[in-house]
Formats: C-alpha cells, structure tokens, sequence
C-alpha cells in the first residue's frame, strides 16, 4: 500500500494483523499476555521527508513505490500532521515560481510538533550562498504568516540556519506537561501520541519500589525516556554518543527542572569499559560511578539490537526496560536474557501503523528478585 493511498478504515485490520504477527513472533519464549497501543489512525507522523521531482515549470514532491520503483506525485500525505500537509503544500507554491530558491532542490524534511511548531529542511544539490538567504527569508516571511516555522538550508559541506534549527515539542504525559527541544537531523520518536503511550507505559512498569534507587539509561538521545522517569528514581545516569542529542538533553533537563539526571556522551560500549575499569574518560570527570546504585536499566537500541558485551553487562541489573524496533534482534536478545530474567510486561506501540515495522517494549525482572 502507497502511503497516499492509507485510509482510517483500515486501521483496525492493519493492526490486528501486527499483533497477530508478534503473538507468533515470540509464541516459543515465556512471555506474558500482550499489551496493545495503538496510533491514531490518520495524521500521526511528525516528521515526514520527500524527494523534490522537477518538470520544466513544475515542482513536486514525490515518493517511490516500493516495489515497481516508479515515482508518484504526493500532493496530499495521510499519515503525516495536519501541520506537515498544509505547509508542504504553500511551500511548494512559493518554491516553485522561485527560480534560485528551486533550482536543485533535491529534498525536503519536516519536522512538526503537536505544539504548533514546524522546521523544514532544503536539501540542495548546489553551493547555496546570499543571494538564496535571501529568496528564502522572504518565502519563511510569507509562510510565518500563517506557521511558526523555521528554514534550514543544507548542501555539500553547508548548512544555512536562518534562525534555529530545532523545534520546542510540548507533550502532556501523564496529566503533566513536559517540553522537549528537537534538533534538525537528529533522531525523534515520529509518531507523538504513540510516544506518550510508550513513556506512560514505562512509568507505570517502573513506578513500584524503585524511589530509593538509581537508573541507568543507554542510547538516551536527547532524553525522550529518562526526563520525564526521573520522577520514579533517585537519580538518573544516562548515556548518548551524539553530541548533538547530548545538548539537546542538557536543555530538556533544564527547561523541565529536573535535578536528578546526568547525562555523559558515551557509547554503551565505552559505558561498559568504564563501568568495568577497562578504560579511563575524561569525560567521566566529575562523576563517580561507584556512587550510583542503578538497579534498573533502560535500553533502546538501534535496529541490530544490544552488542554482546551491552547485553552481558544489562543481565546484571535486577530490572531491564527494552524498547525494541526490530521484533528480530529482540528475540535474539531474549534467547539470552531469558537465562536471568522473566519478562513480566510485554506491549506492542503502533508506532509505524500501516507498516511491517513493530515497536515493542518488555519489562525483564530477575529471576532471583522478590518480583520475579
């Protein structure tokens, strides 16, 4: 199915197909019953990106299918925000008469909020230089008429921000409202009101009996999960190897007043190696990992799943909170943490809907725990 062609009417069947297909997926391992979320059916995406296509006066943005690889015209996206559909449509309406502003345009990406705030990425296939500042102040000047927008330029070795570069994201979770700072090109959780449901579901898994101990976060970005469960432990140590999401952290830790969360820019191999004394970080400087008494460990790694040493090292804690983005490497992962673990909550998030893709989340508690 092309994404233009999605309709709400479909949703139901789509993710019950989904379901069925994880229920099988770990039907050999000792799982509990399957907790499903799911997405709105229509305008749940807050990010969207397409391919710019150019026929002589015209400008398009287009798609390609799947499977035949032929290109189609997409004037209208279902699966994206409201927001993201009506800019992407006066955009290209003052683009394309522009000839400096058009000329090879490859790309463009938008970032939308649920708060009312959008960014659009240009990609170019050219040096941008004065003369495209300023064709493009005036076509953000005519859009920020109707939009709290921003413009980012990109091509080879450039990057042009006329004002900023990021996004303020305002979600309400739990009945309080959190505010989240989203750069350009750095990884955000796509589809919001599936992301509340994901960070709500990790706080309810969490919230017993852990007030008076610590919590160790891995692949943290820009603090999407460890913000708003700050409030469940005592502290917070979490790690993140792009600079970019560090500092968008560091703001999101200021901005919602949170006292109790450090962030160190490491990967979770470099994480293992200080944890085991293997390697010194300056980095480290300044935090004493002794000092932290982390019983449980969050984990959302990229689609090839925990590396052997990470998955090693999380088996020593008494709980593991998994998301998961690939079902695959997932049950590979359970295959060995089930040796020290039982999983006791088990969710599917309709992250991706009309997509193979399923985002699940398990809560592991040790098998020698009292909650085991």
């Amino acid at each position: 199915m092309r994404p233009t062609d999605i309709k709400a009417e479909n949703y139901t069947e789509q993710l019950q197909s989904k379901t069925d297909f994880v229920q099988t997926q770990f039907a050999h391992l000792p799982m509990p019953v399957l907790e499903v979320f799911e997405s709105a059916p229509l305008r749940y995406r807050m990010r969207a990106e397409f391919r710019m296509w150019h026929e002589g006066d015209d400008l398009q943005h287009i798609m390609f299918d799947q499977v035949t690889k032929d290109k189609y015209e997409v004037t209208h996206f279902p699966p994206a925000s409201e927001l993201i559909n009506q800019v992407m449509h006066d955009l290209v309406e003052l683009l394309r008469p522009n000839t400096i502003a058009r000329k090879r345009l490859f790309e463009i990406d938008y970032l939308a909020t649920v708060s009312g705030e959008i960014l659009v990425s240009l990609l170019y296939h050219k040096a941008l230089d004065e003369a495209w500042v300023e064709e493009i102040k005036k076509i953000r000047a005519t859009l920020r008429e109707k939009y709290s927008l921003d413009i980012v330029g990109r091509a080879k070795k450039q990057k042009f921000v006329l004002d900023r570069d990021f996004v303020m994201e305002s979600l309400t979770i739990k009945d309080k409202a959190y505010t989240f700072k989203q750069v350009e090109n750095s990884f955000t959780q796509p589809n919001a009101g599936v992301n509340i449901k994901m960070i709500e579901w990790a706080l309810n898994a969490t919230k017993a009996d852990n007030a008076q101990h610590d919590l160790l976060e891995l692949y943290c970005g820009a603090g999407n999960f460890s913000v708003p469960l700050a409030q469940n432990f005592r502290r917070v140590l979490a790690t993140e190897i792009s600079k970019t999401s560090v500092y968008a952290a560091q703001d999101n830790i200021e901005q919602n007043g949170i006292d109790n969360l450090t962030i160190l820019r490491m990967s979770s191999e470099e994480f293992v190696q200080a944890q085991k004394g293997e390697r010194k970080f300056r980095r480290l400087e300044g935090v004493e990992l002794s000092d932290y008494d982390c019983r449980t460990v969050l984990v959302d790694p990229p689609r090839a799943g925990l590396d052997d040493a990470t998955l090693e090292m999380v088996k020593e804690y008494d709980n593991i909170l998994y998301f998961s983005c690939n079902p695959d490497t997932l049950n590979e992962n359970l295959v060995s943490l089930l040796k020290t673990h039982k999983v006791s909550k088990f969710a599917l998030f309709d992250q991706f809907p009309y997509t193979h893709h399923a985002e699940c989340g398990i809560y592991l508690t040790a098998i020698n725990s009292p909650e085991a």
